[in-house]
């Protein structure tokens, strides 16, 4: 394990005096602390939304299953496509810590939108969402690695510390936005959450020093800091892109024909640059670009947390009269909170004995957990009683998924960090959020195989029916899960070799 102490410059904190900032709570550093609470009050807000968002489709505007999966699945795309150009501008234009102020503005004005009752504001209001997140998320995630010696054995434990802070936030949003938003009022909910965004915002803006010179503005080739024209140009044009979100909600067909073609661009690019580099850090490069494809079909199965599960919540599972936005959004989270320190002890205990799985095993394993989480499921469908299922099945099932994300979420992140080139880190961290965003597609495309008939927000068939149709289509996620992991535990050897000693 790496010493604070002894960090490299361009992975340190220094101080005036180029001292390392090396005081620690629990071996971490202790910027490690701003980013998890800045991160903790950013996610209250997103995940207090997004526990309301089918819910509200379905019940308050009364749109049908496939029409709520594909807008949800276009909003979803679109959150973690954005993160691709937010993570270009950090690295070239902005730097970390503006795009971070940046998104963070944006995604509270969106939050705000969203709590005024007219008919305009929903659209309007994800628009801005969208807009902040591309700045907001990459960024951060971006700046958790910069605390870290790309060797460092801290890092993955790190990263796992930070994911519960993300959860955190998750945890309480989903369960007091949901809550109140069923319960009370849909845009009472919507305003809770952009409140904590302003919070969220708020710690990261007086606690920005601590950070020393990571992620100011980035300097050209002349050592100048980039022109404030260009730093302008950006802010402009993410506001720009706002009418633009606003149009592909209401033509959300489109998102297929743009997602696509996007996939391919990006990775043709990011392999043409892993070729540019020497022979190690193209191998590394390559393997996370390998890793990165294989979770798109991981956030694919397991993204129908937020859509066709929160649905399949309210009308199948037995939550004793508590709103299933708030169980659905609370009960993952909460299970993150719990399981993401004896996960961050387990990696660092491991490492210590040299027995720590590698980064394509621990993804490898990640699928094997998503699938059985779904055959639970369909267990738990099988015993149901006139079409309810008993709360303890879906509890363990979500247990499952939640163990299979830590496996692959945390680490995902990790990998991009230690495996990029230090000046296209985050470029490839917005890479990782693209394969997130088709991912997220793909989750809507599924999302529609479970559409349940009904009017005025209201199902037209009888809870066995519907019971059915979830089940189905759980199964079939199950079968591929298992066959994901397989194919990736397969290919280990080779993507360990090509780490190049890298865990």
């Amino acid at each position: 394990m790496a010493n604070a102490t002894t960090l490299p410059n361009e992975n340190l904190l220094a101080d005036n005096n180029n001292n390392y900032i090396a005081d620690a709570v629990q071996g971490h550093p202790k910027q490690l602390a701003l980013l998890f609470f800045t991160e903790m009050w950013e996610r209250f807000s997103f995940y207090g939304m997004r526990a309301l968002l089918m819910l509200f489709m379905v019940q308050q505007l009364q749109y049908a299953d496939v029409k709520a999966n594909l807008i949800y699945g276009t909003y979803t795309a679109l959150v973690y496509l954005m993160p691709l150009f937010g993570g270009i501008a950090a690295d070239k234009i902005l730097g970390y810590r503006k795009a971070i102020i940046l998104g963070g503005v944006l995604m509270a004005v969106g939050h705000l939108v969203l709590a005024v009752p007219t008919e305009w504001s929903f659209f309007a209001g994800m628009a801005f969402l969208i807009s902040g997140n591309g700045f907001f998320k990459p960024n951060i995630s971006s700046m958790v690695g910069k605390l870290y010696a790309p060797d460092d054995a801290r890092r993955d434990s790190a990263f796992s510390i930070f994911y519960m802070g993300v959860n955190l936030g998750a945890a309480i949003g989903g369960l007091l936005c949901g809550y109140i938003g069923q319960k009370i009022n849909w845009h009472y909910g919507f305003g809770l959450a952009g409140i904590f965004m302003v919070v969220g915002l708020i710690t990261f803006v007086i606690g920005q020093k601590s950070l020393g010179n990571i992620g100011l503005v980035p300097k050209n080739e002349n050592g100048d800091a980039v022109a404030k024209q260009n730093q302008i140009l950006v802010y402009v044009i993410s506001l720009a892109i706002v009418p633009l979100f606003i149009f592909l909600f209401n033509h959300y067909t489109l998102m297929g024909k743009i997602m696509f073609p996007i996939c391919i661009i990006a990775t043709i690019t990011m392999v043409a640059i892993a070729y540019q580099q020497e022979k190690e850090a193209r191998d590394r490069m390559l393997t996370a670009i390998v890793l990165v494809a294989f979770s798109v079909l991981f956030w694919a199965f397991y993204e129908q947390g937020g859509g066709s599960l929160n649905l399949y919540t309210e009308r199948n599972v037995n939550t004793f009269g508590f709103p299933a936005a708030a169980i659905n959004n609370f009960i993952n989270p909460f299970y993150i909170i719990l399981l993401s320190f004896p996960f961050a002890w387990l990696w660092i205990s491991l490492a210590n004995k040299g027995k720590e799985p590698s980064t394509p095993m621990k993804f490898s394993l990640s699928f094997f957990q998503l699938g059985i989480g779904f055959f639970l499921f369909v267990i738990g469908a099988k015993l149901a009683f006139d079409g309810r299922v008993s709360f303890l099945w879906y509890a363990l099932g979500y247990l499952m998924l939640t163990t299979g994300e830590l496996c692959i979420s945390p680490i995902g992140l990790s990998m991009i960090t230690k495996l990029s080139p230090p000046k296209f880190t985050g470029m490839m961290m917005g890479f990782w959020f693209l394969a997130s965003a088709l991912g997220q597609h793909l989750a809507g495309l599924i999302g529609t195989l479970m559409a349940i008939p009904s009017e005025s927000g209201e199902t037209t068939v009888s809870a066995v029916d519907s019971l059915n149709i979830y089940s189905g289509v759980f199964m079939k996620i199950f079968y591929v899960s298992i066959g994901g992991g397989l194919v990736l535990l397969l290919l280990v050897p080779i993507l360990k070799k090509a780490m190049h000693s890298s865990k």
